[in-house]
């Protein structure tokens, strides 16, 4: 694996967790800025993952 594919599995993990709060139920309204920044960071690590290797990317 490539630095790049891992970078972005890590950038998934960490936006996943980030939604985690504002789609259990029982919690605490949550700041839109933080779904704002779990949405990007899955977005950014799925481009990475998708475009680490050689070829048309996914």
């Amino acid at each position: 694996m490539s630095q790049q594919t891992l970078i972005g599995a890590a950038l998934m993990v960490v936006g996943t967790l980030l939604f985690l709060p504002g789609v259990t139920p029982g919690t605490a309204t949550v700041p839109n800025v933080v779904l704002v920044a779990a949405a990007a960071l899955l977005t950014y690590g799925t481009y990475l993952v998708g475009t680490s290797e050689g070829g048309r990317p996914v």
